[in-house]
């Protein structure tokens, strides 16, 4: 059984629990913002319905972008438009025009949709041409014909069938 002692010094246990954001903060005595700054940061996500995020984008700053973060610090009359537009984007991935944009994933959908048919009816084809057997010969008209004829001189189901609706004797159908 672990004691309170090795639970505040942060034990293996402890660390799989709670992560090592928390272990840090058990040995760190100098305060509360100093063990937030080791959490990791939510993804920054831009979208339409939420246009500022809480939670600013996060990337490692080159040597330009820190300059003109310090010059952000100062008064914004000195700053340019450009270097105004560049910290913008240092704080967002895209403008709110662009994140406003109509997207266009149907366009891959109805591409896909028509590959797929596309698809289909190479293998149709395919199977008619390559896979299917000739016609055999009893499904022509004339063999249907001589085998209808067959089976009213046979006189097949005289009382509801196919004969009792054809005349013998006038060689017809029957009105």
């Amino acid at each position: 059984m672990l004691s309170l002692a090795a639970l505040r010094v942060g034990t293996p246990a402890r660390r799989g629990v709670l992560g090592a954001a928390s272990v840090r903060a058990a040995h760190d005595h100098s305060g509360h913002a100093a063990a937030q700054a080791d959490l990791p940061v939510p993804f920054c996500d831009d979208r339409r319905t939420y246009p500022l995020p809480a939670v600013p984008r996060r990337e490692e700053p080159g040597a330009g972008q820190k300059a003109l973060k310090e010059k952000e610090k100062g008064s914004w009359k000195q700053l340019s438009r450009e270097e105004k537009v560049a910290l913008y984007h240092l704080q967002f991935r895209q403008p709110f025009a662009e994140t406003n944009r109509p997207s266009s994933p149907w366009k891959t959908a109805l591409g896909g949709t028509f590959a797929c048919f596309g698809l289909t009816g190479l293998i149709v084809w395919w199977q008619h041409v390559y896979g299917c057997r000739p016609t055999p010969h009893s499904l022509t008209e004339e063999w249907k014909a001589m085998e209808l004829k067959r089976m009213l001189e046979m006189r097949m189901n005289p009382s509801q069938g196919l004969s009792a609706k054809w005349d013998q004797e006038k060689e017809e159908w029957k009105k």
